[in-house]
């Protein structure tokens, strides 16, 4: 019966290895993809720098793209608390008291730590 190429022995381990992390086709295509994103960044740069107008209209944009993905997460927040004071507010007024002081003692060891690592 032949042999694999790769009989287990450390060498073999380590060769096989070495070929699979420095496979040559998969270096040539990310060093080309590389290549073309460098090549597609300058031309940008250089057509934003020629028109100052499109330039700011691209900043102004990205800044309210920013802005619209903060709000949608100060909403998202706002949902988590409201959905939370929803289901304590289902709860019974003794499971919600014991709750409640549960989370009111990890909330005040969990600052206190926070207070002492500062110091």
């Amino acid at each position: 019966m032949a042999e694999s190429s790769s009989s287990g022995e450390p060498i073999d381990v380590l060769v096989k290895s070495t070929r699979d992390l420095l496979r040559p086709e998969e270096l040539v295509r990310e060093a080309t993809r590389d290549i073309v994103k460098d090549e597609i960044r300058r031309h940008l740069e250089k057509t934003l720098k020629e028109d100052p107008a499109l330039e700011r209209a691209l900043k102004e944009a990205v800044r309210d793209l920013l802005a619209a993905r903060a709000n949608e997460y100060a909403a998202l927040v706002r949902v988590g608390t409201a959905t939370a004071r929803l289901g304590l507010s289902a709860l019974p007024p003794e499971v919600r008291r014991a709750l409640m002081k549960d989370f009111v003692d990890l909330l005040s060891k969990e600052l206190g730590q926070i207070v002492e690592r500062s110091l």
